[in-house]
């Protein structure tokens, strides 16, 4: 994965593609129509950040994402049911199955379910948004915290901290948990708050059995045929915080897997923070493209994506 544009998929994925009407331009995934009941997910070599889209592109990133999210939607099918139905674009519609060249390994044929009007993120440890938010108001979320916890420290036990979902070019803004019942129903929050923090547990263990910290991560839920689905990505770096356990210290940032490799880079700069973005330099891109393909194969155990 490197982030040179010279795969052909890059900027043909930024246009119309014949026979396949696109639902949303996402920041990183476009929606097409498939039919009445499922749509077609794809994952670009997009970059975001601070819910704004950066200038450049990280080649083979939408393959890495997929991969890993098709692995953790795998994993976890147990645990709650996911919207995945195809991923070898080969046995998907013909529609889709003609631009193999451009969709391949980046692709997933989903249920068509309706998202629900949140974000539902599980903080394990004391970074991010949800450290800034701590050192303000000794909270996270409405969740009162014990006093004189540090950077990076892990919490007491997993929280679920959940978002509002703005459109894009707007900001998520953090909810308590009464103000996400509002939003989505007592029931469904109370259930789908569980299914989060269930989720969290079972990958944050897997991954430490790998060397891997799962800090924190971001779910989003559907509802299809009446019941809850787990939809969009699954602890890939664009979703989820990961540190490596031989390095992590208390009491500062981690030297990361994920995303916050870029976010990191703007923090330095005097952006402030709306659109356009400014282009990083090459080797924050080549930093995070190298540390997502790591993480992709620290966790599957498979080889370069």
């Amino acid at each position: 994965m490197t982030t040179e544009t010279t795969d052909p998929a890059i900027p043909a994925l930024e246009a119309h593609l014949d026979g396949l009407h696109r639902l949303h331009r996402g920041k990183v995934r476009d929606i097409f129509a498939v039919d009445e009941h499922r749509m077609l997910l794809v994952a670009t070599d997009r970059v975001s950040a601070f819910d704004v889209i950066l200038p450049q592109r990280l080649e083979g990133k939408g393959k890495v994402l997929t991969r890993l999210s098709n692995f953790w939607f795998e994993q976890t099918k147990d645990l709650v049911r996911n919207h995945v139905i195809e991923t070898d674009v080969a046995k998907m519609p013909a529609a889709i199955a003609a631009h193999a060249d451009l969709l391949g390994g980046r692709s997933t044929l989903v249920h068509r379910a309706a998202p629900l009007k949140a974000e539902f993120i599980v903080r394990g440890y004391l970074a991010g948004s949800g450290w800034k938010e701590y050192t303000k108001t000794g909270q996270i979320c409405g969740h009162e915290l014990p006093s004189g916890l540090k950077q990076s420290q892990q919490l007491p036990e997993p929280m679920l901290t959940p978002t509002t979902k703005a459109p894009q070019g707007q900001h998520d803004e953090n909810i308590t948990i009464p103000q996400l019942a509002h939003l989505v129903g007592v029931e469904v929050a109370s259930a789908t708050g569980a299914l989060a923090l269930d989720l969290y547990n079972y990958a944050a263990s897997y991954a430490k059995e790998r060397g891997i910290i799962l800090a924190d991560t971001k779910f989003e839920f559907g509802i299809f045929e009446g019941k809850v689905m787990l939809i969009d990505e699954l602890f890939t770096p664009d979703s989820s915080r990961y540190w490596d356990v031989e390095t992590y210290a208390i009491g500062r940032s981690q030297d990361s897997f994920d995303k916050q490799i870029i976010r990191d880079a703007l923090e330095a700069t005097d952006w402030d923070k709306t659109d356009p973005a400014p282009e990083l330099a090459d080797g924050i891109l080549e930093k995070a493209s190298a540390r997502y393909t790591e993480i992709h194969q620290r966790i599957t155990g498979a080889g370069s994506a």
